[in-house]
């Protein structure tokens, strides 16, 4: 019996109305937003409409580009110590061991924490006086830093926090990839003499390539949408040495009282993570050319 036409439409149609509402509103409101000049507390009819004035502002801003520079070294430091602790990670616990579940259950811990309260607890790590990481370095004959007040310091800090809560995202995703591959091939690769390096860089990443490549742009998405650690932990400084992107904007709309502006420059996040969720598609496909 043929199904109709209609009735994947009757399906999918609840979910594509629900779809976009929560994502196409908030952009249309956003691209109107970016055209007035408009505050918290102030009836919308009080609105100013400014045209192109916000995009000029914002982009002739040297701090929204300092933010967006450190947003790109944050993302690209994060995400490849969280790729490569991931994998490492998910291959050294491939094979079933002695207290397996564990272990697991630990490194998935920090993913399930939530984001305030990983913020409060590594800024009590961090802590000049009182912090983890400085008795630790007392202990070892090193002096204390003041890891949140120095601006490199400061930075170090908020990787490492986000490296602590995201890499068993990766990790997860590759246990997954992993535990999904073809035992057969594998054991060609032992009969053909392949050690473990060989069967690792040249058998197994490759199998789960697109897994990698779906997880990678993942965390670069994530990347550039992450605020509430660096809110709690160093609310952007010193000065403006840790302010991302997300975080300018937040001071932009909530401190600033500049929606408008604050909505521009939004746009230019919109306009990135658009362009790594393509990347994404792209990379993450395994059809693409086999239909030619």
């Amino acid at each position: 019996m043929k199904t109709s036409r209609w009735v994947p439409a009757l399906f999918l149609g609840p979910a594509i109305l629900v779809m976009a509402a929560a994502c196409l509103y908030p952009v249309v409101s956003a691209f109107q937003l970016a055209g007035y000049d408009w505050s918290l507390g102030t009836p919308w009819s009080s609105a100013r409409w400014v045209g192109w004035d916000n995009m000029v502002s914002a982009f002739s801003n040297p701090r929204v580009w300092s933010s967006l520079v450190t947003t790109l070294l944050f993302a690209a430091v994060c995400v490849s110590a969280e790729m490569v602790l991931g994998i490492a990670l998910a291959l050294a616990l491939e094979k079933p061991v002695r207290g397996m579940a564990v272990f697991r259950t630990l490194f998935i811990l920090p993913m399930m924490i939530a984001p305030i309260a990983v913020g409060l607890t590594w800024r009590y790590i961090f802590d000049a006086q009182f912090g983890l990481i400085n008795a630790l370095l007392k202990l070892a004959g090193f002096s204390a830093q003041t890891w949140l007040a120095d601006p490199q310091l400061a930075f170090i800090a908020i990787v490492i926090a986000d490296v602590w809560q995201w890499t068993p995202f990766v990790f997860i995703m590759m246990i997954a990839a992993l535990a999904g591959l073809d035992h057969s091939v594998m054991e060609a690769a032992r009969i053909d003499g392949a050690n473990w390096w060989q069967q690792t860089f040249w058998v197994k990443l490759p199998m789960v390539i697109h897994v990698i490549a779906i997880t990678l742009m993942m965390r670069l998405i994530d990347a550039f949408r992450v605020l509430e650690v660096i809110y709690v932990l160093t609310f952007g400084g010193p000065g403006d040495s840790t302010e991302i992107l997300a975080l300018h904007i937040y001071k932009t709309a909530f401190v600033g009282q500049q929606l408008g502006v604050a909505a521009a420059i939004s746009l230019l996040l919109l306009v990135v993570v658009v362009l790594l969720s393509w990347g994404a598609l792209r990379l993450s496909n395994p059809l693409k050319g086999e239909d030619r």
